[in-house]
This record gives C-alpha cells, sequence and structure tokens, in this order.
C-alpha cells in the first residue's frame, strides 16, 4: 500500500515524502510535534473561535513554513512533518493542499 505525504506550497512548489520507510509515531507523539510547530513558527487559528482542528493546524503549519523555506528544504523536518501528518489523521495518503488551505486523503 501506498504510504506518502504530499505537501503542495504553491503552483510549483511541492513536496513528496514517502513514509514507508520511516518510523512510525503515536498519535500523541505527532499531536505534540505539531503543537511545538505551530506556536514556534507562531501561528494563528483559522477560525473565529479560536478552536484549532488537527487538519487546520497541518495546513497552518505548513502554510507557515513555507515562509521558512529551510525547514521543507530539511529532510529531516520535512519527514517529521510528514510523520505526524500520518500519525494525527491516520491515513496512508495524504495532501496537504496550502493555497486552497485544504487537506484530502
Amino acid at each position: 500500500m501506498r504510504s506518502e505525504v504530499i505537501v503542495v506550497l504553491g503552483d510549483d512548489l511541492e513536496y513528496r515524502v514517502d513514509t514507508q520507510s520511516l518510523p512510525t509515531v503515536s498519535s500523541d507523539e505527532g499531536r505534540r510535534w505539531l503543537d511545538q510547530q505551530f506556536i514556534s513558527l507562531e501561528c494563528e487559528p483559522l477560525r473565529a473561535t479560536g478552536k484549532v482542528l488537527l487538519a487546520d493546524k497541518l495546513v497552518v503549519v505548513a502554510r507557515e513554513a513555507r515562509n521558512r523555506p529551510e525547514l521543507f528544504e530539511s529532510p529531516d523536518w520535512r519527514n517529521t512533518y510528514a510523520v505526524a501528518a500520518q500519525a494525527v489523521l491516520s491515513k496512508p495518503l495524504i495532501r496537504v493542499d496550502v493555497p486552497a488551505m485544504s487537506i484530502s486523503y
């Protein structure tokens, strides 16, 4: 079965991470890493209520990381993002589309 995370940052910028050979993490570990990134990248909630869904968090972290090219250029950060995404969403194939602000499985 295919196991991949695709992050679209713009019309001509896309990252694909084949996660089959990467170590998995638990949902809690993925959530903790994502929470850390949300805070360190100074992300803002998408919803006026301030509620942040996990899918929203993945999109917003990718959006903010787009402004720091060294993050997605780093295989370690990019792979950790992909593994965390799969851990929190429990899906083997994930597409994060930043311009559309959406996630599909």
